[in-house]
């Protein structure tokens, strides 16, 4: 267990490749049954034989997903077991931190009520058996008469479950029922986690400070988390202001349109179509961009941050100046551009870097005069294919400003004068055409590790990665192998 999470580690979740006990791959919560109903659906289309075991903890039947597949299973009518692992916190206790909270939540005493009827569950069992030898009438008189008497005994009415084919409700499973959540490194034996200390704050913890701080002066700012207080820095924002922070359990969809009434009835924020998205390329980027998210009141506003005053709306900033080759980043990532920079400069190849802030709406004079005052342009960014990057090229398309893609001939592979002359001339009128070229993780899965790891390894966007981009895109593959 000491290598959980970690690079070439054991994975958090599920995860098929790495045990044959893994039977399905997962990385969120709630998505048990409809994947056990998958399952069992296709065993009866193949004529097999095996039986299919979903367990749910209380906490992932907040979400809607679990109760539309439970409505889709009553209706298929599968052999499927389903295991509510009831350990009485529906909403993850993470949200304080004076420690476990209470769980919020209609379904949680909904469920506790439910399962203290286990007594009578057992006779109405027994009493249903004698009903059916009965039969005629008396097995439909007898079964109004049950739930009428169930909703009674347990206090709560709940039927939900015995409609759509769930009968057990088990015991609490854990004492410490937040102990194994966000599970890191731990000591098999004792369950005790390892948890290595920073000498400085998290990206959350910033963000945190700048929400209260923001909420203290503006008392209409809520906060609204899916039972994940600990992990967006909320439950120091609940600490502060306990009316105001909401949490919605895990029901992201819930959250938002929640979210959204929220905003139409309290007036702060106008119906739009524009959305604009930032990413800060550091902690002190985060908390100006968390200022002008407050002051932004005619559309939503989103920021994406790993693990004073609000900047100009959609504007970016030079951080280095050059002449020959511009690197645009957008993200955390403007950090390996600025050592980029530095091991190019190292070599006399002037460079400039820029941090876009903004991805929507962008820059655009700030990346025309990026695009006019070099030869080469890139952009990177910690994002897939047709994020930022296809954003600037579709800008730069659409003012007539001409890119390509390839290299530019090099004239150190000739050696005849007249052969060399003509290979200068084309590479003067090559650069009438800016050479752009997008930089973004590689279009498949990224396993989990470290994040530096992450960079240096698997998503070819680290100092060197860059360095060596840029010596290819001069002509110079033999430098650019020097950098790999």
């Amino acid at each position: 267990m000491h290598t959980i999470t970690k690079t070439t580690g054991l994975a958090g979740f599920p995860k098929r490749d790495e045990s044959i006990y893994d039977a399905f791959g997962a990385g969120n919560s709630s998505t048990s049954i409809s994947t056990g109903l998958g399952m069992a659906v296709a065993r009866d289309l193949l004529g097999k034989k095996n039986h299919v075991i979903c367990v749910i903890g209380d906490g992932a039947m907040t979400a809607g997903q679990a109760y539309e597949a439970m409505n889709n299973a009553g209706y298929f009518d599968a052999n499927l077991v389903v295991v509510l692992n009831d350990n009485g916190q529906v909403s993850l206790p993470t949200a304080t931190l004076d420690g476990p909270a209470t769980p919020v939540g209609a379904l949680s005493n909904a469920l506790s009520k439910l399962q203290a009827s286990t007594g009578f569950l057992k006779l109405r069992e027994a009493a249903k058996n004698i009903m059916k030898q009965i039969g005629g009438q008396a097995h439909e008189v007898a079964a109004e008469v049950d739930e009428y008497a169930r909703g009674i005994l347990s206090a709560s009415g709940c039927t939900l479950f015995e409609e759509l084919g769930l009968e057990r409700v088990i015991p609490p499973a854990e004492a410490a029922a937040d102990k194994m959540h966000g599970i890191v490194q731990f000591h098999p034996k004792s369950g005790k986690q390892i948890k290595s200390k920073s000498p400085t704050l998290s990206y959350t913890q910033y963000f945190a400070e700048s929400l209260i701080k923001e909420a203290e002066v503006d008392k209409q700012i809520v906060a609204i988390h899916a039972a994940m207080g600990g992990g967006t820095g909320f439950n120091f924002f609940q600490k502060r202001f306990p009316d105001c922070c909401f949490d919605v359990e895990i029901a992201e969809q819930h959250a938002i349109t929640f979210a959204a009434g929220l905003a139409t009835e309290g007036g702060t924020r106008r119906g739009s179509s524009e959305t604009t998205f930032m990413a800060p390329s550091d902690e002190a980027e985060l908390m100006h961009m968390f200022a002008t998210a407050v002051a932004i009141d005619d559309r939503p506003s989103c920021f994406r941050f790993p693990r004073g005053n609000g900047v100009g709306i959609g504007n970016g900033r030079i951080l280095m100046e050059g002449s020959r080759v511009a690197i645009l980043g957008f993200g955390s990532i403007v950090q390996q551009c600025i050592e980029a920079a530095n091991l190019l400069n190292s070599r006399n190849i002037s460079v400039t870097v820029a941090d876009a802030r903004f991805c929507k709406p962008l820059d655009a004079e700030l990346i025309m005069r990026l695009a006019n005052e070099h030869e080469i342009l890139i952009t990177v960014e910690e994002g897939s294919i047709g994020g930022f990057g296809s954003h600037v090229s579709h800008f730069l398309s659409l003012n007539g400003r001409r890119t390509s893609q390839g290299n530019l001939p090099s004239t150190q592979n000739f050696q005849f004068p007249f052969v060399e002359d003509l290979c200068f001339l084309i590479l003067i009128l090559s650069r009438v055409s800016l050479q752009l070229k997008a930089m973004v993780l590689p279009d498949r899965y990224i396993d989990h590790g470290a994040p530096q790891d992450q960079i240096e390894e698997e998503t070819g966007l680290s100092s060197k990665h860059i360095s060596s981009t840029v010596l290819s895109l001069l002509g110079s593959p033999k430098g650019a192998l020097k950098f790999n």
